[in-house]
């Protein structure tokens, strides 16, 4: 890892060298996983939850490691120790350093939703042409952002950086560690109003991924949100704008999907269109139509760094599902759609949609959606009527909020927490039945697709 000496890690987090050590030598990783240590690379030891990372600096020694970070030093250690106050914003600090001597064009990307599965798109899309490095499932906080820069190496020339928040000066921090070339969102929804009061404060919140953005690439951004409509400029640079043909107010995006043919469940074929007569006829393999707005945006990241439209087309048709996003499983005679790892309401409305697609009985299981703050009823109850409206045959929820929507459903099942669901879901189900299951990720909803399948 390039000048990466344990005193410039030190000096990097305001840490105090204890012990010899090899002047010369540089890491070759920075894990906070003691089972993720190579030879020669520093782990933080940090105190979780669950574990103290101190536990294991004399097992990290034995298999080769060149340094530790911590917060207390160990009795008599095998090797040199850094003593920091706080080991977790020593972690930040050492990325942040790391990131300034990188050459690589990292690439931001950040939004209400979708940034998982938009980030998996970038990834496979860029990689047919660069080398990638991208953050690793949703590993996008202030822990999981510093360790994504610290994997990046020197033959990487790009890196697909998830970036999420829920609090207002949170985005600044993870901008500080990863200063993206390039920023890409995909857009502002109802999410963590909690804490950020309202759509408005959404925008304001994501936004401060500005503020540490290099502008040495570009800025994407989906051109069907009202509230990423009013982003016209930032350090002098124009937005490029991503969304469907015909559906925007004021001129085309930029990058476009035209010619959608829908194929259910498992994908669409569409042709992307965008500046320099660029235009692709492309299969997408993942459902709905904010995984065609994710292909879209792709595309312009591609043309942006360079690619040429066939390694474009050919990135997002070898795009794979993740576990828990819009993942369809056949299992049996049910079509399960496994969106369970989060949810608000923009994103429960896109699975809904995505549900209505189906044939046969229409079953959505619902679980409550967390950090809505003070209208959080009417946001479950408009759930419940969006539901209805869209035609689903059969809800099913469980959790204290989700009862707003039960009630406005008209019909509908509900259940005190998940493991009632996981109880009774397998008498309501039928052979043909669509269900889809989603959930804030604190109800533990895999819960519920492990019970089905």
């Amino acid at each position: 890892m390039k000048n990466m000496t344990i005193e410039n890690i030190a000096e990097a987090c305001s840490g105090e060298i204890h012990g010899e050590y090899n002047e010369a030598a540089e890491a070759s990783c920075v894990v906070i996983d003691s089972r993720l240590i190579e030879e020669g690379g520093v782990f933080i030891a940090a105190k979780g939850e669950r574990v103290d990372g101190h536990s294991f600096i004399g097992q990290v020694f034995e298999k080769g490691a060149l340094a530790v970070v911590c917060e207390e030093l160990p009795e008599n250690p095998a090797g040199p120790c850094i003593l920091v106050d706080n080991s977790l914003l020593a972690l930040k600090y050492i990325a942040a350093f790391y990131r300034e001597q990188l050459d690589c064009h990292v690439i931001g990307i950040t939004g209400s939703v979708g940034k998982t599965s938009t980030k998996e798109m970038v990834a496979s899309v860029l990689s047919q042409g660069k080398k990638v490095c991208a953050t690793e499932g949703n590993h996008n906080n202030e822990v999981g952002v510093p360790l994504t820069i610290l994997r990046i190496r020197d033959d990487d020339e790009c890196a697909v950086v998830e970036m999420g928040i829920n609090h207002f000066e949170e985005m600044t921090r993870l901008s500080h560690i990863a200063r993206p070339d390039t920023v890409l969102i995909t857009n502002i929804g109802e999410c963590h109003l909690e804490n950020l009061g309202d759509r408005d404060g959404v925008l304001k919140a994501k936004s401060e991924i500005f503020e540490y953005f290099t502008g040495k690439g570009g800025i994407i951004l989906n051109g069907m949100d009202d509230e990423l409509n009013t982003i016209t400029e930032v350090k002098g640079i124009k937005p490029i704008r991503f969304g469907f043909s015909g559906m925007t107010e004021g001129r085309a995006p930029d990058y476009r999907a035209d010619n959608v043919q829908d194929c259910g469940l498992y994908g669409s074929d569409v042709t992307i269109k965008g500046p320099k007569a660029f235009r692709i006829n492309v299969h997408i393999p993942l459902s709905g139509d904010h995984m065609i707005l994710n292909a879209t945006a792709a595309a312009a990241v591609g043309q942006l760094l360079g690619l040429k439209s066939k390694q474009i087309k050919t990135g997002i048709e070898s795009v794979k599902a993740t576990g828990g996003r819009s993942n369809i499983i056949k299992s049996g005679k049910l079509t399960i759609i496994d969106d369970c790892y989060n949810a608000n309401p923009t994103s429960v409305r896109a699975a809904i949609d995505l549900l209505c697609k189906a044939e046969g009985r229409k079953m959505a299981v619902l679980g409550d959606m967390y950090e809505l703050g003070g209208h959080e009823n009417k946001l479950h109850a408009d759930i419940g009527a969006y539901a209805k409206e869209r035609g689903v045959d059969v809800l099913i929820c469980a959790g204290p909020l989700c009862k707003s929507m039960a009630e406005a459903f008209d019909g509908a099942l509900w259940y005190k927490d998940t493991d009632e669901v996981c109880r009774m879901i397998r008498r309501q189900v039928r052979a043909g039945d669509t269900i889809l299951i989603k959930a804030s990720h604190g109800m533990h909803y895999e819960k519920v697709v492990e019970s089905i399948t």
